[in-house]
């Protein structure tokens, strides 16, 4: 297998992520990823070495421009950290009202995989989600909140819950209605800061 990113490489994640994010990982064979990258399957297992190293290779390419995107949205929000993490939420629901929307891709690669805990892209989608959770924590703390670490959690369940009903609903007020909920709960953190240090 070759491990390095080369452009042939690139190519077929890249064709293995628009099907499998449009269709559905186990909706989509390999000959239709090959297809689509216009190699041929042997040139597709020469660059990976089973479907289920191209699943993990599509969740992983999606890792670090996802947490780009959040912190992007939150670095240009205007207003308090309430503020910054509410943006997040709608930037989201910004994206969930394109067409093409169809939930989050790690959430949903991990219901298709339920029945395999060990699935390499089950281990790459939880270290995702995990980062974005630290990733908060340390927010959250640079602004000495009390309880960072458990505040983090708790708008982390608030945004994976609102991809579920919003994919659900095809709704993305749903979204917005738990940004103001996740806003809701840092102001509340910031009062408490406030009531302490007076």
């Amino acid at each position: 297998m070759a491990g390095a990113q080369t452009p042939t490489r690139e190519r077929i994640v890249s064709a293995a992520a628009r099907l499998f994010y449009d269709k559905g990982i186990r909706n989509v064979g390999v000959d239709a990823v090959a297809e689509k990258a216009g190699v041929t399957k042997r040139t597709l297992y020469y660059h990976f070495t089973s479907k289920d190293d191209l699943i993990a290779a599509y969740l992983a390419a999606r890792d670090q421009p996802n947490l780009a995107l959040f912190r992007r949205w939150f670095a240009e929000a205007e207003g308090d950290i309430a503020a910054k993490v509410e943006a997040i939420f709608q930037g989201l629901a910004a994206s969930a009202r394109h067409p093409r929307w169809k939930g989050c891709g790690f959430l949903r690669t991990a219901a298709e995989l339920a029945d395999m805990p060990g699935h390499p892209a089950i281990k790459i989608g939880a270290a995702h989600k995990k980062r974005f959770e630290e990733w908060l924590r340390g927010e959250l703390e640079r602004e000495g909140l009390d309880s960072p670490a458990l505040l983090a959690r708790q708008i982390v369940v608030l945004l994976d819950g609102s991809f579920a009903v919003v994919l659900l609903h095809r709704d993305p007020d749903y979204m917005e209605a738990a940004g103001k909920a996740a806003a809701t709960l840092i102001s509340a953190a910031m009062r408490q800061e406030r009531v302490k240090a007076a």
